[in-house]
């Protein structure tokens, strides 16, 4: 009988293997910075197992795989190995992923589980129960065969004459009798080894093929959700409830963020981790635009309604990585006189009760967290009234165990004020004065308590009655939870350690000497860190379409800067990547939300924005070009429903003057025009073209209130043909600038006035800011909306006025001084017949009624 004919696995796995390599490289020129991933995951240290995987490290390195070899210690638990194999699932830069067997641990690993925790999609080995399921029903398109069998069979085929020569016999056969038995063997080593090796390859590099056909890289892959469009259009809790939200995990999957990122609140919203930020540090951003509007009316001009019908175009008719990062509202005017805010008709975040009410908690953490700063200025303003310096000392630096220390927080006091000392005990008298006292001057206290409630009551209160506090009463006020500087913190904050050096530089008094009192001083400011360090993290909701938003942060637009979070801004602008789009919205019109946007928000965050998005309506122009007043609860004057050119012709003049200042910071301009009903072609014509004639990049007509994402498609593609325009974005003014000149630049570019005049209180602010070291932050203008000028009443354009400014006022951790413009209510107050006689639940389903 003739020998056994040799199959030599090493020349057979040689030419797989520069057929593999030829087959990545062309993927690589196909698709640019795209390389096959295959990740090793290996328990312990066995020796055999180290010689196996430095084996495949060296096939993928020599083919072109990029091979991750992840070592775990022998003191490894089946839950931490469970952890690494979910993040390799995850990880879309790895296609391939073996566990190497066996498991060397310490601790008691079910094999089993662990292997079957691979995704299927990435079993490269084939050796989870759903390959072999598939393989044993010979369902073979999507599945992967094991390697070592997969290895023997390609063997077979491959079968050459050449005849191998210097082998050493080392396997489990008798390797001479054998041969001389058998019609076909292969050798040891130089047999199947290599060839297993080279099927790994091969698994990985058709995972990798697979991954290209499904995904396009940089591409989300995301299920859109179709809507059932209906006329008349229903409410909006009515069109939130008929669509169903996708669970928020399955979201965050499809825009790339990994489980241990995301922190699920119900299965409708979920927090974002700041971990994610690092992880994509390196991913270029995508592009940034702003939505604003003209100078808004009681008419409405849908600026939130327009962000998110814009999101849905570019997501779910463009198919774009798209996001959408818009303000909280605040709950208050929930059950007020406002309803819910969350864009409306068939472009708003769902579900509309989510979004409206708690959210995760945020708002709630910033009440808590103003409150007891506010309980520790009168706390400590009653001990130091009533105690004398020895006494306060003692109480604020205790023996413990016989032993006296400052905490973190009083040592960083001390070296304010010039102490270099550790020891409580070397203290002279004078040294301990200055610490235990910060003598703070109720009469410059500016730090007031918040509540998320509009009640009238609270806006002129007096604290300190009960007999416990010894006659120490005073003046105070509540506002509102997101007038607090806090919020504004939250919005401005880039991270974590940012978050707790801007709360700890809140400034809530002054001494008795004039020098600022900070949360600081007051040694508070490390609490409230801990009390916000969720409140730091995005909220993940979604749009009625089933593209992605970030709910995050909502400021008062006039004390504050009225704009959403920078860290969510930052967040979604890596996680669309370059070819993607953020838009976020700015409140109020373009004087107020955008210019803050850009010389605030932008100057803060170092982002450079591409597009604005300028949202203006017929009616509302009507109104700036003089028409009749409106009436809530009176149907609308004839002026506002019948066609009238001149009108509208006239009050362009608003929707001019904000082109122009959008433009004053070198960003291009798209109208959106959002036309109702009863709207005439010829009104919405007027408008587009005066508004191209007078500098817009587009000007483009929108019906996403009714049609949803479809109805604002040409003003997405507008918006992608502005991004590519060319831009020199620039801020307006110098931070080194006097305070008065910022003021005055502001006033007279953006708003149109002659001049400004500082009122005596304002001038004394301005100095005492100057002198405490606050004079280089930017200017946050608390003005009417409702004019260009500080006169609500004025429309169109004004002209011809000199903005008086009251007084001014600093948030210093927000890091802004806010000019007072006229008088600012910062708590609402309730209507005859607030919202809440509608709102209710329904015991059987749960269902949250009656919320618009």
């Amino acid at each position: 009988m003739a020998p056994a004919e040799i199959l030599n696995g090493k020349v057979v796995s040689a030419q797989i293997r520069e057929r593999l390599k030829n087959q990545v490289s062309q993927m690589k020129e196909q698709v640019p910075g795209f390389t096959p991933g295959l990740a090793i995951l290996q328990v312990g240290d066995r020796d055999d197992s180290n010689l196996y995987i430095n084996v495949k490290l060296k096939a993928a390195e020599e083919i072109g795989i990029k091979a991750t070899h992840i070592k775990l210690p022998r003191t490894a638990t089946e839950s931490e190995v469970l952890k690494y194999v979910t993040s390799l699932n995850e990880d879309l830069t790895v296609h391939g992923f073996i566990v190497q067997l066996p498991l060397d641990s310490e601790n008691p690993i079910n094999t089993e589980v662990v292997v079957n925790a691979i995704v299927p999609e990435k079993d490269v080995d084939g050796l989870t129960s759903i390959s072999a399921g598939k393989l044993a029903r010979g369902d073979l398109n999507d599945c992967f065969i094991p390697c070592t069998p997969k290895g023997c069979l390609e063997l077979i085929k491959e079968t050459d004459d050449t005849k191998p020569n210097g082998k050493k016999v080392v396997g489990d056969v008798a390797y001479s009798e054998a041969r001389e038995r058998a019609g076909f063997i292969t050798p040891v080593p130089g047999g199947v080894g290599p060839m297993t090796v080279a099927m790994l390859m091969q698994s990985t590099v058709e995972s990798a093929a697979r991954f290209l056909e499904k995904f396009k890289p940089g591409k989300w892959r995301i299920q859109y959700n179709n809507l059932n469009l209906k006329v008349p259009v229903p409410s909006d809790i009515d069109i939130s409830r008929s669509c169903k939200p996708k669970p928020i995990g399955s979201l965050a999957r499809e825009i790339g963020l990994l489980s241990e990122e995301v922190e699920l609140y119900g299965e409708t919203k979920a927090k974002v981790l700041l971990s994610a930020l690092e992880r994509l540090k390196h991913q270029p951003d995508g592009k940034y635009v702003v939505v604003t509007g003209i100078t808004p009316t009681p008419l409405g001009e849908g600026k939130s309604t327009t962000t998110i019908g814009l999101v849905q175009a570019l997501g779910a008719h463009l198919f774009q990585n798209v996001f959408a990062c818009v303000r909280q509202p605040s709950q208050g005017p929930t059950f007020g006189i406002k309803g819910g805010a969350a864009g409306g008709g068939y472009s708003q975040v769902i579900p509309m009760e989510e979004f409206n009410l708690h959210l995760t908690g945020d708002i709630h953490a910033i009440t808590a967290a103003n409150n007891l700063v506010a309980a520790a200025i009168d706390a400590r303003m009653f001990h130091e009234q009533t105690q004398t310096d020895k006494a306060l000392f003692n109480r604020l630096v205790p023996s413990v165990n016989g032993v006296r220390k400052f905490s973190d927080i009083q040592i960083r006091r001390l070296q304010r004020l010039g102490i270099e000392k550790t020891d409580p005990t070397t203290l002279t008298d004078d040294e301990i004065n200055r610490f235990a006292r910060l003598d703070i001057d109720p009469e410059t206290i500016t730090w007031q308590r918040v509540l998320d409630t509009n009640d009238r009551f609270l806006r002129k209160i007096t604290i300190g009655q009960a007999p416990t506090e010894k006659g120490h009463t005073r003046t105070a006020q509540f506002d509102i939870s997101v007038a607090s500087e806090i919020m504004a913190v939250l919005a401005l904050t880039s991270s974590l350690e940012d978050m707790r050096e801007r709360l700890s530089r809140m400034v809530v008094a002054s001494s008795k000497k004039g020098e600022p009192i900070s949360t600081e001083d007051l040694g508070v400011s490390g609490a409230l860190t801990v009390l916000m360090k969720d409140a730091i993290k995005p909220n993940l909701m979604q749009t009625l379409e089933g593209t992605p938003v970030f709910v995050h942060a909502g400021p008062f637009a006039n004390i504050a800067h009225g704009n959403s979070s920078i860290i969510a801004d930052r967040i979604a602008l890596k996680l669309v990547g370059p070819e993607g789009f953020v838009v976020t919205e700015a409140g109020f019109g373009a004087d107020i939300g955008m210019e803050k946007f850009f010389n605030i928000k932008c100057r803060y965050s170092g982002l450079r924005p591409h597009v604005v998005v300028l949202v203006a309506t017929v009616r509302a122009l009507k109104m700036h070009g003089g028409g009749p007043t409106v009436t809530a609860g009176l149907p609308l004057p004839k002026a506002y429903t019948e066609e009238n050119l001149e009108l509208v012709e006239k009050g362009f003049s608003n929707l001019r003057k904000q082109i122009e200042n959008a433009r004053m910071f070198g960003v291009p301009v798209v109208v959106a025009v959002n036309a109702f009903k009863t709207d005439s072609e010829a009104e919405l014509d007027l408008v587009s073209r005066l508004a191209k004639e007078h500098g817009a990049f587009d000007a483009v007509k929108c019906t996403h209130w009714a049609e949803g994402g479809k109805g604002a498609l040409a003003l997405a593609q507008a918006v992608q043909r502005a991004s590519q325009a060319p831009s020199s974005f620039q801020l307006l003014y110098d931070l080194k600038l006097p305070v008065e000149d910022k003021i005055r630049i502001i006033a007279q570019k953006i708003y149109g006035a002659d001049d400004i005049e500082l009122l005596p209180e304002a001038q004394h602010k301005a100095e005492v800011y100057t002198k405490q070291g606050f004079g280089d932050l930017p200017i946050c203008m608390a003005k009417t909306h409702l004019s260009l000028s500080h006169n609500p009443e004025q429309k169109g354009v004004p002209t011809g006025f000199v903005l008086p400014i009251r007084d001014i006022r600093a948030s210093v951790g927000a890091g802004f001084l806010y000019p007072l413009v006229g008088t600012m209510s910062t708590m609402p107050g309730l209507p005859t017949r607030p919202c809440f006689y509608d709102i209710d639940l329904d015991p059987e389903t749960e269902q949250v009624n009656g919320l618009f």
